[in-house]
């Protein structure tokens, strides 16, 4: 049997082509896709000059955000008809911009009854890795004043989940026009321009002490630079963007001392035991909790990947999330 997958052929270049669905084995599931979601990591993925890892050669890669059907299961627990939030991480033989995925259990998250629509649901992988973060090195935010660096769909989930735990000020900044407008239905207190008026932003929020807590959401060599200037005295920072390039990022090693900082960075939500920050971030949105649906924007089908790529790296026609449905 024949499916579409996409492929990136080189750097800046991701196609979509037939290739042979691979059949599950024991200890895995064969799952169709019924939505899938471009992250900004898919985007640095094919547009940075970080080499590709050498999982990206399997079909439907480097895409990791889906939900889905299952067809056909080898699994104890999992049955045809079970709808699945799909997390395909390095082990996974296929990724999730594909009509089907051939999955591991450990990838795999199922979705409990609800009328909440499968778009939505589908916004719990990004919003999961987010949590995960925010657990990693707890900071008491409660009274104090934050800032979150970029408001794609991790932006926006870190500025909900800071607001949510207390936080009096939330300073946000993005590139984007439509992203910063839509920043203030997650929390947002004050939606600003990347760049120098970030800057002057939180020195004026903040009587030029900078902020308590900042996250990096971005993860371009100007944010990672900027970054540091933004944080006050035993200020907090999370680093959560991924890079796009290898080379070195200068910053105010001055400022980052003085100011006695505390950073660190986050990756590998799938290590996370029985993936319980995918399952929480879930459960907010089926308990309506959060309202995740300012969020998508565009949809595309999978045959249009290219296209869905352009806009989710250029903010083309004021894109913030980036679907494809099958």
């Amino acid at each position: 049997m024949k499916m579409r997958a996409s492929r990136v052929v080189k750097q800046h270049q991701i196609v979509c082509e037939k290739t042979d669905v691979l059949e599950p084995v024991a200890g895995e599931a064969l799952v169709k896709t019924a939505w899938a979601a471009l992250c900004g990591s898919d985007v640095h993925s094919v547009h940075s000059d970080v080499p590709f890892k050498p999982h990206y050669a399997n079909p439907g890669t480097p895409g990791h955000e889906g939900i889905g059907y299952v067809e056909e299961s080898r699994i104890d627990g999992y049955k045809k008809g079970d709808l699945i939030l799909t997390i395909p991480g390095y082990q996974n033989r296929t990724g999730t911009f594909c009509d089907y995925q051939t999955i591991l259990p450990k990838y795999m998250v199922k979705v409990p009854e609800t009328d909440v629509p499968l778009e939505q649901l589908l916004m719990a992988q990004q919003f999961g890795t987010t949590i995960y973060a925010l657990r990693q090195l707890p900071v008491d935010v409660v009274g104090k004043t934050v800032m979150v660096m970029g408001q794609g769909s991790a932006g926006a989930f870190f500025a909900w989940s800071l607001k949510r735990a207390g936080a009096a000020k939330v300073i946000a900044s993005d590139k984007s026009d439509s992203r910063l407008a839509m920043s203030r239905h997650f929390g947002v207190d004050v939606p600003v321009k990347a760049g120098k008026d970030a800057y002057q932003a939180v020195m004026d929020h903040t009587g030029g002490k900078g902020v308590d807590y900042l996250v990096e959401a971005v993860g371009n060599s100007e944010a990672l630079a900027q970054s540091i200037g933004l944080i006050g005295l035993d200020g907090h920072g999370l680093f959560f963007g991924q890079p796009m390039t290898t080379e070195l990022v200068p910053f105010n090693f001055h400022d980052f001392q003085r100011r006695r900082m505390t950073i660190n960075s986050h990756t590998e939500t799938l290590r996370e035991p029985n993936l319980l920050s995918f399952k929480y971030a879930l459960d907010l949105i089926v308990s309506r909790q959060i309202d995740v649906s300012p969020l998508i924007s565009h949809t595309f089908s999978l045959d249009e990947i290219e296209k869905a790529m352009d806009y989710a790296s250029t903010y083309k026609d004021n894109a913030r999330k980036v679907c494809l449905k099958f």
